[in-house]
């Protein structure tokens, strides 16, 4: 017969002290409300919104800057390229043998090729450049047909035709020589310049945009600028003056550019040396 002894208060109390540690740490009412989860998620909500709204603004002056960035990189762009296009000219003679209405051409000189390759007005330039659009200075030369036309959302805009460079294409150009009524000295004649099947548009939206030239006055060694080059001397320097349609202070505008023109040998002079 076995024998238990009873069980002391103090072991009691022992027992007891595991069940009333879980019910404090487990009370009937322990939880939220729904009140109180209605306000945490609302809470949570208008972070959100914010952090939308936020991101939005962010991403938008993110979008207008980077627009607008791009805007004055292509103005930069472009009147870099009209200035190396001007700055590269090649003084190129031709022999005329283009005919007008189906006419015979018109005999340009005693010797043939010493029409100079260059034409220009307040509107229009004919040239031949050793810069391209397609392969910059490594390319060949190139027969360029600047453009002044009208715009399409008003104003004008200012275009090139870009051929690659043939002698007989540049002949055919040419009618001949005669004498400018304007100046009375002889000059060449040139066919009319025609907008190509895909022009570059090197200047948009413009108020204005014309041509000037710096040339020698034939009764002074002063150069004066011109209006027209239509002699049979090469210009100093081309001056192309642009003004926006809508200036826009806070974005970079088409502005007038003058490029020095560095020929420093005419090929319609024949050099020979000169005896001592």
């Amino acid at each position: 017969m076995k024998y238990y002894r009873a069980a002391t208060v103090r072991e009691r109390s022992r027992r007891a002290e595991p069940r009333q540690r879980r019910s404090k740490r487990l009370p009937g009412n322990a939880g939220v409300t729904l009140i109180e989860m209605l306000i945490a998620v609302t809470l949570v909500g208008l972070l959100s919104v914010g952090m939308v709204f936020a991101m939005r603004i962010g991403l938008m002056i993110f979008s207008k800057t980077n627009a607008k960035l791009m805007a004055d990189r292509k103005v930069v762009g472009a009147q870099r390229i009209l200035e190396q296009e001007l700055e590269g000219m090649v003084p190129f003679t031709v022999g005329c043998t283009a005919s007008l209405d189906g006419q015979a051409p018109i005999p340009t000189s005693a010797v043939a090729g010493t029409t100079p390759y260059f034409h220009g007005d307040g509107a229009t330039m004919r040239l031949v450049s050793a810069f391209s659009l397609q392969q910059a200075w490594r390319g060949q030369p190139q027969l360029l047909d600047l453009l002044v036309i009208p715009g399409d959302a008003g104003g004008v805009r200012l275009v090139v035709n870009e051929l690659p460079f043939s002698p007989l294409l540049a002949g055919a150009n040419c009618t001949g020589v005669a004498i400018n009524p304007e100046s009375g000295l002889p000059a060449p004649n040139f066919l009319p310049l025609v907008l190509g099947p895909q022009p570059f548009v090197l200047a948009d939206q413009l108020a204005f945009c014309k041509f000037s030239y710096l040339m020698k006055a034939p009764q002074s060694l002063k150069p004066v600028w011109a209006s027209s080059a239509d002699g049979m001397v090469w210009p100093m320097a081309i001056r192309v003056e642009m003004a926006p349609l809508a200036p826009d202070p806070s974005r970079l505008q088409p502005f007038t550019i003058m490029a020095p023109i560095r020929l420093h040998r005419a090929p319609e002079v024949k050099y020979v040396d000169i005896n001592p």
